[in-house]
């Protein structure tokens, strides 16, 4: 039996305890340490799969804390960065709808007893990509002239990105719930499902 304490789920953890330090060093207006502490979080979120399939310590804690810490960290960002006017306000609901619509997929496959097994998928993972780009862009803060036209893409490709992913969990989810729901009666089930 493989241990849950791994060098991937110690960068998972690090991660997770970096996410309150960046908002708090935000929030008091230190926008090079706050780009430091969300580069060395986006960089631990890499790093930590690299590891993990390369030295084969993938581990079920693992698989529950990446995405929980994934999800953390864009929140934080996009919560507090748009309160403070850096990002526009409706790219932020459109980020954290994403993530609100996976947890309530993920309560419902709970309820309804479905087990399922999540790997990522690549539209999922430009999506992640996308988002830690244009949070470190804002952060930046480059005033040279093309800076704006550069945002504007950013956002634009963020959120389109965003919207394409939380349709694809939509249908993803409802597949297997569809699935779910006929392999057994009272809606029990083991699933396998890329999302």
């Amino acid at each position: 039996m493989k241990s849950s304490i791994s060098i991937p789920n110690i960068l998972t953890l690090i991660r997770i305890l970096l996410t309150p330090l960046f908002v708090i060093v935000l929030l008091r207006d230190e926008r090079g340490q706050a780009l430091l502490i969300f580069s060395l979080a986006a960089i631990s979120d890499g790093l930590d799969g690299l590891i993990a399939r390369i030295f084969q310590q993938r581990t079920p804690l693992g698989a529950i804390l990446d995405p929980i810490a994934d999800k953390l960290l864009m929140t934080a960002a996009f919560v507090s960065m748009a309160a403070l006017k850096m990002l526009p306000a409706w790219l932020s609901v459109i980020v954290i709808s994403r993530d609100l619509l996976i947890l309530l997929g993920m309560g419902l496959f709970t309820m309804n007893r479905i087990e399922i097994e999540i790997r990522p998928r690549l539209d999922s993972k430009f999506t992640t990509t996308a988002q830690l780009v244009t949070v470190i862009w804002v952060l930046l803060d480059w005033q040279a002239p093309p800076a704006p036209m550069i945002t504007a893409v950013a956002f634009g490709l963020t959120a389109v990105l965003t919207i394409v992913s939380g349709l694809h969990y939509i249908y993803i989810g409802l597949n297997v719930l569809q699935e779910g729901g006929r392999n057994n009666g009272k809606g029990t089930g083991r699933n396998k499902a890329e999302g």
